[in-house]
């Protein structure tokens, strides 16, 4: 029995789409972010709840038992999640919300043909080409992002894997998927529906497989678009709008995030994707330089630091690693008390995924108006009195600006070698993630403080207080 009739289904679902604009928009800002997110999840309960409210559903039960199940498998997995595998952890979601499309997509073709054999309406041409897009983007999707999980867990190898013949299998299974796409257009049988759900997945295996280092997380937000538009065509073959609009704004939002990232790194779509076959991946050698570096201790980085007027903090993806971001505020604090100025400088692809960086110092109380964006603070750079280097390597690796084999050359960096001096944090002088040596520690302003990030920023808050 149905509680609503189709006016109010149709105005709790637009309630539902306007919930999911207005959250995009907070999440465009850290200072609204926060809001944004719970406005999202209210859509997201009213599109849940009125569809159960406006369908006659025969299998309650087992729907309650899923949602259930999810909700107890979900909640402690995002409450618990570290900050430094937050990007795993959203590579996992998309992937599941693609593999869901493309299951539900089958599901509806089976009924479909059910319907058909029993001499009903036949399938039409839109619903198999919603179909046969939402199977083989869904289950590209999953795959992609499995493989993306596998690599930021480093469970597999970060650096670009590249199999014998990738090239040509690209090809084939391209050449697959297209035919099979049509054959499910012409015939609708649900068989060949289930082997391009399988050439999928081997498609989504093989396009992320050559993908390394700081590309990964790019990868992430291109397949968190191809997720969306699956659920959008999803929304067509279930007949729901609701899934069509949260789908095409996801996509939407995917796609512009990819080209920001990917346009942030210096390079383009198809570089980050197809890079590796040609030598160009962002993921270089892993060796360790044994070149001489000027070190430090953490008294005399207090003293530094203590005396200094102006301090921009770089912080990178070996804070949220530390968990130092709290004693990092705590040392920021502290300088401040002392009439020094200190600000964070925020580089696009800091960490692992967008907004990291802001996520993580909005965990220690970091006030939004000390955050600046790395445009903003490059042109002040030569004013600075001291860059703190917490955690980042490659964003601010000069190798961006003047070597042209370097993997990232061409990237926008932040310009911290124009200050006049630097102080880097770093455990060792291993590589950053995208594995190649950086000319900075090499430079005779840039003073190193080896150690572990939290125990480091520890001992130089007490120097600092003790002056």
């Amino acid at each position: 029995m149905n509680l609503l009739d189709p006016t109010w289904t149709g105005i709790l679902y637009l309630v539902a789409a306007a919930c999911f604009i207005v959250a995009l928009q907070g999440l465009g800002s850290p200072s609204t972010a926060r809001r944004g997110n719970v406005i999202g999840a209210v859509g997201a309960v009213i599109g849940v709840a009125t569809v159960m409210l406006s369908n006659e559903l025969d299998n309650i039960v087992p729907i309650a038992i899923a949602i259930a199940v999810g909700s107890a498998l979900a909640v402690p997995a995002s409450r618990l999640v570290k900050m430094t595998q937050m990007p795993q952890l959203v590579a996992l979601f998309n992937g599941v919300g693609g593999g869901a499309a493309a299951l539900v997509a089958l599901l509806e073709l089976r009924h479909a043909r059910v319907l058909e054999a029993a001499g009903e309406e036949a399938a039409g041409n839109g619903l198999l080409v919603a179909v046969g897009f939402t199977v083989l983007i869904g289950s590209v999707s999953f795959a992609g992002s499995v493989v993306t999980f596998l690599k930021l867990q480093e469970v597999m190898t970060t650096r670009p894997v590249i199999l014998p013949g990738q090239r040509w299998l690209m090809v084939g299974v391209l050449v697959a998927s297209l035919v099979l796409a049509a054959a499910v257009l012409a015939s609708g049988q649900v068989w060949l529906a289930v082997l391009l759900l399988v050439v999928g997945l081997a498609a989504g295996v093989l396009l992320v497989l050559p993908v390394g280092g700081a590309d990964v997380p790019i990868v992430i937000s291109l397949l968190n678009a191809g997720t969306g538009l699956a659920v959008a065509a999803s929304g067509f073959v279930l007949d729901n709008v609701l899934l069509l609009v949260a789908g095409t704004l996801v996509g939407a939002s995917g796609t512009i995030l990819t080209r920001a990232m990917a346009s942030a790194m210096g390079r383009s779509v198809q570089g980050i994707l197809f890079g590796a076959l040609k030598g160009g991946s962002t993921a270089g050698s892993t060796a360790i330089s044994d070149r001489p570096v000027r070190s430090s201790s953490a008294e005399d980085v207090a003293i530094l630091l203590g005396y200094a007027q102006s301090v921009v903090v770089v912080p990178g993806y070996g804070l949220a690693v530390a968990q130092a971001q709290h004693t990092m505020a705590e040392l920021a604090i502290a300088l401040e008390a002392r009439g020094t100025e200190v600000i964070y400088g925020i580089h696009p692809v800091a960490g692992r995924m967008p907004g990291h960086m802001n996520v993580l110092l909005a965990e220690a109380n970091v006030p939004y108006e000390v955050l600046a964006e790395m445009d903003e603070v490059n042109p002040r750079m030569r004013t600075v009195d001291v860059v703190l280097v917490v955690g980042a390597n490659d964003v601010v690796n000069p190798a961006a600006k003047t070597s042209p084999g370097s993997p990232i050359y061409g990237m926008p960096i932040m310009e911290v070698s124009d200050a006049k001096q630097v102080v880097f944090l770093k455990r060792s002088m291993r590589p950053g993630f995208a594995g190649i040596e950086n000319e900075l520690l090499y430079e005779p302003t840039t003073t190193l403080l080896f150690g572990d990030a939290k125990d480091s920023l520890t001992k130089v808050l007490a120097g600092v207080k003790n002056l």
